[in-house]
């Protein structure tokens, strides 16, 4: 098949193991990101199969009216930017394993490494230094601290192991299931969900992006929040109701942030009022930018993409019916 991969940004798929899982097929590697429609549609005319990099490019109605070889979408984790009912109403399916294989031990491993930065606050320790200044500030020590982890899944459990090796109580909120879960496994839960945004030194975000957890984090739950406290979210921007990040940011509540991901990505705007923020510890969207962790995702996508050319298709998401 012709295979075409998007936004490969730093060309590193085809130097990893995984890549020669897609010999025998003719395959494109796309290494910018081209956010016009008209420009994707030109370059992918000829793609039987499409493989997106997470949600670096929005996959609408309008593409894929004009991909007519387009026979097979495959990608990792959930699917917010692809129009799957546009998928199914041209033929074209859309495989994605969501991951149920195991944590993703590089994004638990940012997370920390985001919660080391805020309280010990690094980056503007580094630039003081830089600059000739030496010390800026007095940071705090994790251990004896409370980090509150909302979301009870694979990610945020490593997080949770993590975060006891250096000495922090953990306390958890999550979905009624999901309380529910981290309650039979004897895990320490906040007594209300005002209680989990009061009393946690940190909380931590690590939710899926679905309809019912979009804006799940409101103002009023940042409010509640200490002036010393953390939030980091290393999960989804979208999680957090629009705007009320940088609003409890300017309000001193949380009284500091650490984010790898954005409402819009990628983000560039060097003058961004949230990205600019000097409460704000910020990485690009690098939670699961490791070889290791490109090499796992990407070699089930690319065992998606040989099912599908063997006619016996795995990890689908609708339901296409093609006459070979």
């Amino acid at each position: 098949m012709k295979v075409h991969i998007l936004d490969d940004w730093f060309d590193t798929l085809q130097g990893l193991p995984c890549f020669r899982l897609l010999d025998g097929h003719e395959v494109t590697v796309w290494t910018d990101h081209e956010a016009d429609e008209a420009a994707l549609a030109a370059r992918l005319q000829d793609a039987d199969a499409l493989v997106l990099f997470r949600e670096r490019t929005n996959v609408t109605r309008g593409l894929l009216e004009r991909l007519p070889n387009l026979r097979l979408i495959s990608q990792r984790g959930v699917w917010p930017h692809v129009d799957v009912e546009a998928c199914t109403d041209h033929g074209v399916l859309l495989c994605s394993n969501t991951g149920a294989d195991g944590a993703n031990y590089a994004a638990a491993e940012l997370t920390f490494a985001l919660i080391l930065g805020a309280m010990r606050q690094l980056p503007q320790q580094m630039a003081s230094a830089k600059a000739g200044r030496w010390q800026m500030g007095v940071g705090r020590t994790l251990r004896g601290r409370t980090v509150g982890l909302y979301g009870y899944g694979r990610i945020g459990r490593v997080v949770a192991d993590y975060a006891r090796a250096f000495g922090m109580n953990v306390v958890w909120w999550a979905s009624e299931a999901g309380r529910e879960s981290a309650r039979a496994a004897g895990e320490h839960l906040a007594e209300s969900r005002e209680a989990f945004f009061a009393n946690s030194d940190v909380v931590s975000l690590h939710l899926r992006l679905t309809s019912e957890t979009r804006g799940i984090v409101t103002s009023d739950d940042l409010a509640v929040m200490s002036p010393r406290a953390v939030l980091v979210n290393t999960s989804r921007a979208g999680l957090i109701a629009p705007g009320a990040l940088l609003s409890a940011l300017n309000a001193g509540r949380p009284g500091m942030a650490a984010i790898d991901v954005f409402d819009k990505e990628p983000m560039i705007d060097p003058k961004d009022p949230l990205l600019t923020h000097p409460n704000l510890l910020a990485t690009p969207h690098i939670g699961f930018v490791t070889e290791d962790e490109f090499d796992k995702q990407f070699a089930d996508i690319f065992e998606q993409v040989n099912a599908f050319a063997e006619g016996h298709p795995i990890h689908m998401v609708n339901a296409v019916v093609h006459h070979q």
